[in-house]
């Protein structure tokens, strides 16, 4: 009865053995590959619980999320100018058929994978960046070569092949070599050179044009200003005139002593302005005057 028991024991602990090895899990985020005797037999995809054979058969388990590659250093490329550049890209793939994968990678091995990925990455890039100048590569023509990349690498029949599929490719940045950038900044640095005094002489050239036509309007308006002023003097002149005449025609006797008190006036201001004339001259007409009227 004991050893019944025993043998009992020993047979469900051996069978838990058994199906413990025949059992195994696959994540939701894995493929799982079950090989016999070095040969595929069973891919799963869905997660979920499934059954080997102990010891005939093995499982191998590949990830199926989308993987990134990304290079530590950039890689230089040439443009249509053959101007050296660098480019630092990254690209996102993932395993979409787990069969074809191992087949193309002895062991299914991500490295060579990436290796292989990145080659014709790579070679699409160069086609695509050596067909522009460096100032669409550098500015606006950067979304353009990722989309062409994109393309061509989703209709590349080699990358179907190995089981793999092109997610996404990014331009991470774009720059010059040092020895190009400084020759660059060099030539950007005399074109601002070259701009700066071009605005400068555009900018003299302007202010002595401003200058010369305010000259101009100055002596536009001072010519004009002393024309009037001659006009409205000689105006003036002309209606005083009229009314030294008026005055001198309605009492010319009055008017002539007006004007002989007007000379003396002027003659004699100060006490030591001196004059000769003849005592007989017309000038000292009024001042032998006694009372009667000047003859």
């Amino acid at each position: 009865m004991q050893r019944n028991a025993s043998f009992l024991l020993s047979a469900l602990f051996a069978l838990i053995i058994v199906l413990t090895a025949s059992v195994f899990t696959v994540d939701q985020r894995q493929y799982a590959v079950v090989f016999q005797f070095g040969e595929i037999r069973t891919v799963y995809s869905e997660p979920g619980l499934a059954l080997k054979w102990p010891l005939v058969q093995n499982v191998r388990f590949y990830d199926k999320r989308i993987l990134t590659m990304d290079s530590s250093e950039p890689d230089q490329f040439y443009t249509s100018e053959n101007n050296p550049i660098l480019v630092d890209a990254y690209v996102k793939w993932r395993i979409n058929d787990a069969r074809k994968f191992y087949v193309s990678f002895t062991g299914g091995d991500e490295a060579a994978a990436e290796k292989r990925i990145g080659s014709i990455i790579t070679s699409s890039l160069r086609g695509e960046i050596g067909r522009r100048v460096l100032r669409d590569v550098v500015t606006g023509e950067r979304d353009n070569i990722m989309s062409a990349v994109m393309k061509k690498a989703r209709a590349n029949r080699e990358i179907s092949d190995m089981g793999v599929e092109i997610v996404d490719v990014r331009i991470k940045r774009v720059e010059l070599p040092t020895t190009v950038s400084e020759s660059v900044y060099g030539n950007m640095a005399t074109e601002r050179t070259r701009v700066a005094n071009e605005l400068r002489s555009q900018g003299i050239a302007a202010s002595e044009k401003i200058k010369a036509d305010a000259d101009r309007q100055r002596e536009v308006i001072v010519a004009e200003a002393y024309r009037d002023a001659q006009k409205i003097k000689g105006d003036g002149d002309a209606k005083a005139a009229a009314i030294y005449a008026g005055a001198f025609g309605q009492n010319p006797e009055f008017y002539a002593f007006y004007r002989s008190l007007a000379a003396y006036r002027a003659s004699f201001k100060d006490k030591g302005d001196v004059i000769v004339v003849e005592p007989n001259s017309d000038f000292f007409k009024y001042l032998k005057s006694t009372g009667r009227t000047a003859k």
